[in-house]
């Protein structure tokens, strides 16, 4: 199975290593609010763009792992794609690590065919990770938040507590039941609605926060819209 190879800084028990992970898959998980009027708002303002309410909540998508970076910069066909915050659980070497990612998305493509539109996109992830089981103890107290920058102004895009997500036990478990998490995956966990809604933007920086412990995990990229030419 192809995929792709990335080098992150791996915090684990009070130690840090760089550590290669290679990653074979990669699933985005959509709609996994624990509120359901949180969730029923993001999937309103979708629906606002003209996009389909999902078959099931949650859901996963499958995308190429191939399309994970975590370059400063990313290509994208035209205007219409933007980015989105999530955490990213990643298991290797028998241990499930947590990260942060965007998952960015053409919604152009979006309002006819949502599979095919999380695989138009690079999704850049930020190069260091955390162990779970550091964690866990206040895992709902982790916050997620986003800023993009429109027309020269970088403004808060999104922001939320991991409490008004599901747990990473119950998310792994609702797709891949007692074998869990596979080795060599990457799940993106799901994300907030947009502050004034969705839209694109010249960058995206994304973070998150363990207040408890008192570290954050950051990442940013450019997003350059290339031509379409018919």
């Amino acid at each position: 199975m192809s995929g792709t190879a990335i080098e992150f800084l791996v915090h684990a028990s009070g130690e840090a290593s760089r550590q290669t992970i290679a990653l074979s898959r990669l699933v985005i998980a959509g709609w996994t609010g624990r509120d359901p009027v949180a969730r029923d708002k993001h999937i309103a303002e979708l629906e606002e763009l003209g996009i389909a309410r999902p078959a099931t909540t949650p859901i996963y998508y499958e995308v190429a792992a191939s399309r994970l970076t975590t370059a400063e910069s990313i290509e994208v066909s035209g205007g219409d794609s933007s980015g989105e915050v999530e955490f990213v659980l990643v298991k290797s070497g028998g241990r499930l690590l947590v990260g942060v990612g965007s998952d960015h998305t053409d919604r152009k493509v979006e309002t006819y065919n949502i599979t095919v539109s999380k695989q138009m996109c690079d999704k850049p992830v930020a190069p260091e990770l955390w162990l779970v089981d550091d964690v866990a103890a206040h895992w709902d107290q982790l916050l997620l938040r986003a800023y993009a920058t429109i027309d020269g102004e970088r403004v808060l895009y999104q922001e939320g507590a991991l409490s008004g997500m599901l747990a990473p036990s119950d998310l792994i478990a609702r797709r891949y039941g007692d074998a869990g998490l596979p080795e060599g995956t990457a799940m993106f966990g799901g994300t907030f609605a947009a502050k004034g809604g969705i839209r694109p933007a010249d960058r995206f920086e994304f973070e998150l926060a363990d207040p408890v412990l008192d570290r954050v995990i950051r990442h940013g990229y450019a997003v350059t819209p290339l031509l379409i030419a018919g």
